[in-house]
């Protein structure tokens, strides 16, 4: 059985941008473009859940370091 590869932030972004690019084009009919439009929301939630946990463990990150900042005084 093959491992499933790792979500990767960049490959989505880059995956979306093509998404784009292929609706913009205007080649698509018009049920693609609905499809291909779910497909590039479903990518963009993606990307903001993952900059939203990124974004709680810096601010984490940020009181561990001011908490022992304030210790060291």
């Amino acid at each position: 059985m093959a491992k499933s590869k790792a979500w990767n932030y960049e490959e989505t972004v880059t995956k979306v941008e093509g998404i784009i690019e292929q609706i913009e084009s205007g080649g698509l009919d018009l049920s693609d473009v609905f499809s291909q439009f779910t497909t590039a929301t479903n990518h963009l939630q993606q990307c903001k859940d993952f900059l939203d946990r990124q974004q709680k463990q810096m601010h984490l990150l940020l009181e561990t370091l001011e908490d022992s900042s304030e210790e060291d005084f």
